[in-house]
């Protein structure tokens, strides 16, 4: 029997995200432009087709199957999403300044260009190259004042002249001044690539704290919620537990491992982590209602909290709020949007099929 067509989101949510080249929906769905007989990608570049010259594929070998080539500019059949050579040579120069801080003259001085800097760096990270620089500075300020250093030696390192500029600053991002911050915590975030578009994953040294796609609905408000709660800033950067998490991600969607094991540190109460607790014993491939889960969590007539609960979660595939759905099996209530709830459960039961039907 034919495997079944992935779900797709609606034709207005995906030329939306085409028209802004919405580096979320990479590997989400593919363009096949009906003029030029080409299919892009949703960054493409090249100029926007007319809404009703467009037809969309969940995959490369529905679109090549519909007639289409691949476009040469932004090339889809390369399987990855390669960083661009000049926002990892920029990152590299980041970290190999002393200072943590790359100007304008600095990359003149490198033969590249500023405004093209910024603009490949804001279109691969979605932010720009001198706020990439600010958050750096700050989060490596921030760890030598915890490891011991004095405050002025932190400031002149991290190339500040100004004592009453660094301190200004520390304390906007940190909520407290150098001074004070040396048992405080900080977050580090980074943007992980899957095959259902861009995620970003934020943690510390207690564990991974949130885990949602880019384009989630609400995703603003609860890395504010993260900062408000745990009274620390949330800056980019990489850590063995965040790469981590990238490598088990692939597995998960390679097919090769739909179970997580990560150090998680959820933020909720105390009913909220244990619905999130029973979310995490539903294997793989299977399902659960609210209902379900309502009595799982001894609160038989309480499926509308567990639902809250349930949205409430922020760390997305790795405590599987998408594996509980309707009493008569329909799907709702996913903030990544239903179209990737029945991808994601597609895609455990294909890869899970002794668990299949039930």
């Amino acid at each position: 029997m034919a495997a079944p067509t992935p779900t797709l989101p609606t034709p207005r949510t995906m030329y939306r995200a085409l028209a802004r080249r919405d580096a979320a929906y990479e590997g989400v769905f593919f363009t096949g432009v009906k003029t030029t007989g080409i299919f892009c990608r949703p960054t493409c570049r090249a100029k926007r087709p007319k809404p009703e010259n467009v037809e969309f594929f969940p995959n490369i070998s529905e679109a090549l199957h519909g007639g289409y080539r691949p476009c040469r500019l932004c090339r889809p059949m390369d399987t990855t999403k390669p960083v661009p050579p000049l926002v990892e040579r920029l990152r590299r120069a980041v970290e190999a300044s002393a200072e943590g801080r790359v100007s304008d003259k600095d990359l003149v001085a490198m033969g590249i260009e500023p405004s093209t800097a910024r603009r490949q760096f804001q279109a691969c990270h979605g932010m720009t190259f001198h706020a990439y620089q600010r958050a750096r500075r700050m989060g490596l300020a921030l760890r030598d004042v915890q490891s011991g250093k004095a405050v002025i030696d932190v400031q002149l390192a991290r190339g500040y002249e100004s004592t009453s500029g660094f301190r200004e600053a520390f304390t906007r991002i940190f909520g407290t001044p150098p001074r004070g911050a040396k048992t405080g915590n900080c977050l580090f975030t980074q943007r992980l690539e899957t095959p259902l578009g861009t995620m970003l994953a934020v943690a510390d040294e207690q564990g991974l704290r949130l885990l949602e796609f880019a384009d989630r609905r609400g995703l603003e408000r609860e890395l504010a919620g993260l900062r408000r709660r745990l009274k620390c800033a949330i800056i980019p950067g990489s850590s063995a537990l965040l790469d981590e998490t990238q490598r088990q991600l692939t597995r998960y969607f390679a097919g090769e491992s739909l179970v997580f094991d990560l150090p998680l540190a959820p933020v909720g109460s105390d009913f909220q982590r244990r619905v999130w607790a029973e979310l995490q014993r539903i294997p793989a491939g299977r399902t659960r209602s609210y209902k379900e889960m309502a009595a799982r969590v001894r609160l038989p007539r309480g499926h509308r909290a567990v639902a809250r609960a349930n949205g409430a979660n922020m760390l997305a595939l790795v405590i599987p709020c998408h594996r509980v759905i309707n009493t008569d099996g329909s799907l709702n209530g996913y903030a990544g949007g239903i179209w990737r709830k029945q991808r994601l459960l597609e895609h455990e039961r294909k890869f899970a099929p002794e668990r299949r039907g039930s």
